[in-house]
């Protein structure tokens, strides 16, 4: 029993969920922060004709509204 409220017992365990939820939380906020201002600020594709699929210039062809 001397073992049980130790850092590797009930609280430490505790620590390690409310560690883990506290990360969650900040990564769930962070994404629909994200997706929010991603869903306001659209953009559009100039000479889709001309885009070539392996090509590194493709962000010369997008502009944002």
């Amino acid at each position: 029993m001397n073992g049980l409220f130790g850092l590797n017992g009930l609280t430490g365990f505790a620590i390690a969920v409310v560690l883990l939820l506290a990360i969650v939380a900040g990564l769930g906020t962070l994404a629909i922060i994200t997706q929010s201002n991603e869903a306001l600020t659209p953009y559009k594709v100039e000479q889709s004709s001309s885009i070539r699929m392996n090509g590194g210039d493709m962000n010369k062809y997008y502009k944002v509204q």
